[in-house]
């Protein structure tokens, strides 16, 4: 009787301490965000003993603001893809099942009081982030997206919101995935669920959320890019929210990778980037009288991480997964008898994207290949491959699907990939580029205006790409790679990436018209980084003489001839420097 007794007066009393009104005064709240980790969890590359920016670092900094702020004063969250994008992700996700998994062990370190869940942290499928949501949960920490939707009873998959105690206010967390998931992802990696448009969502929910908690402070991170705030993108809807949400203090966003502040009337943007390259700051000044919050003076900035400042006891406390992980990167997987550069794919033909296009058509009975590099700047040297050089060659877990569509819809689909790709003839580029303030560096740089992983070339067939025309009448198909007739009514099979197949980047709706795959998908196949190693296994080596057989992979090139070449390697010293 006296122990009920007890545990009824405990909870009465921790009901109080919760509900009580924060003291009279002014208490000040810090926001510390990261977002588009994408596996930067260690801050060794595992191969030449370089450090790089990692959470190890971030730890620093987090670390270093709660000592100067308090503990107790300080908020830290993610915004989303952590599971995804380099080797130690991919070894707990896929190799290592059996042990606990490592990101909620290093959230659990770091001490986060949310996560968000990406459109990268849903690709790893069912099996991954169910269990990751599940670890995180045993931790005390939520993984957010109020806007994935259960199929079979419309309640939120994931968690919607926390609240947690910070600087003597009760803080309301509310966490939202990208809208765009069916966009991207096969519909067995989110099978299910499905994804609700952020708005009018966000407001709605942070207005029942303030009605049932009455939160001092409201935060909403979202797995959404900034935008450009006309309303026109399901996927980065930042700038959206940024203009129509009332009664949030700070909102995060995140998957464009591109750093932002930003802010209007009483609500600041924060986005920190990607790959653990900055922390964003924010600072919160709620003045309270007679129990009621009167004011609010909010800041922001991004504070640049230091990769030669990591946190040496993070770095030893999982030491033993680094060096598991490490282990199996290593590992001897073939050898390499030319360099691959895959900056070089921009310009045409290359051994690099030749290789991506061979292993496609190899492994499966597609007649024609559809892919883009996904590795913006980067060169693996011939000689000896380990398993960790996959991680550049392939550093997405998309699957290969092989997809039925006629010829002019191919044509089509080149043609959306080339308008992003080339620039208008009368704008004095070949490509479509831009010079713009760099906001890492404070300098300006030349860079593609649009994402150069919707750069999609195509193999098995011949063809041409006129610089000097418009969208619609730049690529000439002549024939398949054989030598046969390519006909515009013919249907083919085409090997492309799942992310692809399902409407990523836009080029099978807006380009080839194709807006369901009902019907359409002939062939599901392994995830394409495996299929790479498989194409090692089998043949023991990467050969460019191989790789490049035009009899399998046809032949492609700008023209004209001579003048697009030049043009072409002018733009290209722009971006990358000459070479």
């Amino acid at each position: 009787m006296k122990k009920a007794l007890l545990t009824a007066a405990l909870a009465i009393l921790a009901l109080s301490c919760c509900t009580r009104p924060p003291k009279d005064g002014v208490h000040s709240l810090t926001l510390l965000t990261t977002n588009d980790v994408h596996g930067t969890w260690f801050d060794s590359t595992y191969v030449d003993g370089n450090t790089r920016r990692s959470l190890i670092a971030v730890n620093t900094i987090i670390d270093s603001v709660r000592a100067a702020d308090g503990k107790d004063n300080v908020v830290l969250i993610d915004a989303g893809d952590c599971l995804q994008g380099d080797n130690a992700p991919y070894y707990f996700n896929y190799v290592d099942t059996l042990s606990p998994h490592l990101f909620p062990r290093l959230a659990s370190y770091m001490g986060y009081d949310a996560i968000v869940v990406g459109n990268h942290d849903i690709e790893t499928g069912h099996r991954v982030y169910d269990r990751v949501a599940k670890e995180l949960k045993s931790k005390g920490i939520p993984f957010l997206a109020g806007n994935a939707i259960r199929t079979s009873d419309g309640k939120p998959y994931f968690p919607l919101y926390t609240i947690v105690k910070r600087a003597g206010l009760k803080v309301a967390i509310l966490g939202y995935t990208n809208p765009n998931m069916k966009g991207w992802l096969q519909e067995d990696l989110w099978r299910g669920m499905t994804f609700e448009n952020l708005i009018p969502m966000v407001q709605e929910d942070v207005d029942r959320v303030t009605a049932k908690e009455k939160p001092h402070v409201v935060i909403v991170a979202v797995h959404s890019g900034n935008g450009n705030g006309d309303g026109k993108s399901l996927e980065s809807q930042g700038l959206d929210l940024l203009s129509t949400l009332h009664g949030v203090d700070f909102l995060i966003c995140s998957h464009d990778h591109r750093p932002a502040l930003d802010g209007r009337e009483s609500t600041l943007l924060i986005n920190s980037g990607s790959h653990s390259r900055n922390v964003g700051y924010g600072k919160i000044e709620v003045t309270v009288k007679d129990g009621k919050v009167v004011d609010k003076d909010l800041s922001s900035r991004l504070i640049m991480v230091r990769r030669e400042n990591p946190d040496k006891a993070m770095r030893e406390a999982f030491r033993s997964d680094y060096e598991a992980v490490k282990a199996f990167t290593l590992r001897p997987v073939g050898e390499l008898d030319g360099d691959l550069v895959t900056r070089e794919s921009f310009r045409g033909m290359c051994p690099y994207i030749n290789l991506i296009h061979t292993v496609c058509l190899e492994a499966s009975d597609a007649r024609i290949s559809f892919a883009a590099p996904l590795s913006y700047n980067k060169t693996i040297k011939a000689g000896p491959l380990a398993f960790n050089d996959l991680f550049t060659i392939y550093p997405y877990e998309n699957q290969l699907f092989v997809v039925k569509m006629t010829g002019e819809e191919i044509k089509g689909y080149l043609e959306e990939s080339y308008d992003g790709w080339l620039a208008s003839p009368d704008s004095g580029h070949a490509l479509r580029i831009r010079e713009q303030k760099d906001q890492r560096t404070g300098g300006t740089n030349w860079s593609f205006t649009e994402r150069t992983y919707n750069f999609d070339s195509a193999a098995g067939i011949n063809y041409t790409v006129d610089i000097t025309k418009e969208k619609g009448n730049r690529v000439d198909i002549s024939t398949l790679a054989n030598g046969e007739e390519f006909s515009p009514d013919k249907e083919y099979l085409v090997a492309m990436t799942s992310y692809r197949a399902s409407g990523g980047g836009g080029l099978m709706p807006r380009g080839a018209g194709i807006k369901s795959l009902d019907g359409r998908v002939a062939a599901k196949l392994p995830e394409i980084r495996n299929l790479v190693y498989d194409y090692l296994k089998g043949h023991g080596s990467i050969s460019p003489e191989e790789t490049g057989k035009t009899s399998l992979i046809g032949s492609w090139r700008f023209i004209p001839d001579g003048t697009a070449a030049k043009a072409i390697d002018e733009d290209m010293a722009l971006v990358f420097g000459k070479r």
